[in-house]
């Protein structure tokens, strides 16, 4: 029994963007390692989300339109970025920042609403 595309691509997407975060904000905990060494160290991680994100767009599109997928990976980053904001930082989210987050949910109602 296979997997519906829905949950594979967003399955893919959720631990692309995991990836995706430690590459980019995981070394603010190192700010004494040398920058070369982190971007490469980044690079190295970078690799791992790219070899998720491009197959969930590949067996996503068509289910989903570009602007569909590209909604879904941007509210999965900010999901994937709270959490690891909390609890890997340990950097609070305020209610702004909850605000902000809400008016992108918003927006990601908008694009996945069928409008007749």
């Amino acid at each position: 029994m296979s997997l519906p595309v829905p949950v594979i691509t967003i399955g893919l997407l959720l631990a692309s963007n995991i990836f995706m975060t430690f590459a980019w904000y995981g070394h603010l905990k190192f700010k004494t390692a040398p920058l070369l060494v982190v971007i490469f160290a980044s690079w190295g991680i970078a690799l791992f989300e790219y070899l998720l994100q491009v197959p969930a767009n590949r067996i996503g599109h068509g289910h989903f339109s570009a602007a569909e997928l590209k909604t879904i990976q941007e509210v999965l980053t900010l999901s994937v970025f709270a959490v690891f904001s909390v609890f890997y930082l340990k950097e609070p989210l305020t209610w702004n920042h909850l605000v902000g987050f809400g008016f992108i949910a918003l927006g990601a109602f908008f694009i996945f609403h069928k409008w007749a």
